[in-house]
């Protein structure tokens, strides 16, 4: 169906990126987004964080809703450990397992110092398609979970910025670039935001020249924005905005702290 799959990639980017929860010393912390597709509901996420001293713990369910629950019934659960570092969040394990439709997958990730050690996806994607572009050993090298890699310290860029996100299957970059400050205001958060464009790149783990893809690829209008959570000292995404050929995908947090 091609409205299954025109709202496939946008709205599992968006998840992604909103896959996120603000830090802080020793605290547990809750963030609830909202994906809606020209303001229809698509899904809904919630993210739990537990940090003692340096060490984090994220937590994540993501449900479809309305429209996506019509076409294609999605749940998914995600988690990530690590280090928090000064320019960045270090994960040391990530999960993701997800059920959509009849399809269903799970991912373990290992890290050690920004490189995968260990990597693994059940099922396979067998037999690989020819147009397929292999991840080498290199491709896995100074990497970001796509969980809390989107989440920046403080004392961090913002945007520019470049975000090197290895997903268990696939590996991109998310560059950000600056485009201003803009309020926004939801339960637990008011005040002026970092509003970034976002390009995505594909490096590797995906078919070269598929639709959906390369419609991202070459999208130049995507934002991304970030406040600074209150007390704390990060900056963690509260909206996005992915214009698709069927409407604009948005992702807004409905809860950021309170």
């Amino acid at each position: 169906m091609k409205l299954r799959m025109g709202l496939r990639a946008p709205a599992l980017l968006a998840a992604m990126v909103f896959s996120t929860a603000s830090l802080a010393a020793e605290i547990e912390h809750q963030t609830d987004y909202s994906i809606a597709l020209a303001g229809l509901p698509l899904a809904r996420a919630s993210f739990h964080t537990e940090v003692e001293r340096n060490r984090y713990t994220i937590s994540g369910t993501l449900n479809s809703a309305g429209l996506m629950d019509i076409i294609s019934r999605t749940t998914g659960q995600t988690r990530v450990s690590g280090v928090i570092g000064r320019d960045r969040l270090r994960a040391t394990e990530y999960s993701l397992s997800y059920r959509s439709g009849r399809k269903a997958r799970a991912i373990n990730v290992s890290f050690r110092n920004g490189n995968v050690v260990r990597s693994s996806m059940v099922p396979k994607r067998t037999p690989l398609p020819k147009n397929w572009v292999p991840v080498t050993s290199r491709d896995m090298r100074n990497v970001l979970d796509p969980l809390s890699g989107l989440i920046i310290p403080a004392n961090a860029r913002v945007c520019p910025n470049t975000l090197p996100i290895f997903d268990g299957e696939s590996r991109l970059d998310i560059r950000l670039t600056p485009k201003g400050t803009r309020n926004f205001r939801t339960r637990g958060f008011e005040g002026e935001v970092i509003v970034c464009g976002i390009r995505f790149v594909p490096k590797a783990g995906y078919r070269k020249g598929r639709e959906d893809v390369e419609y991202l690829r070459r999208l130049e209008t995507m934002e991304i924005w970030y406040a600074k959570a209150n007390g704390m000292d990060v900056y963690a995404p509260v909206y996005a905005r992915i214009p698709t050929k069927i409407g604009p995908v948005t992702v807004s947090a409905t809860r950021f702290g309170g």
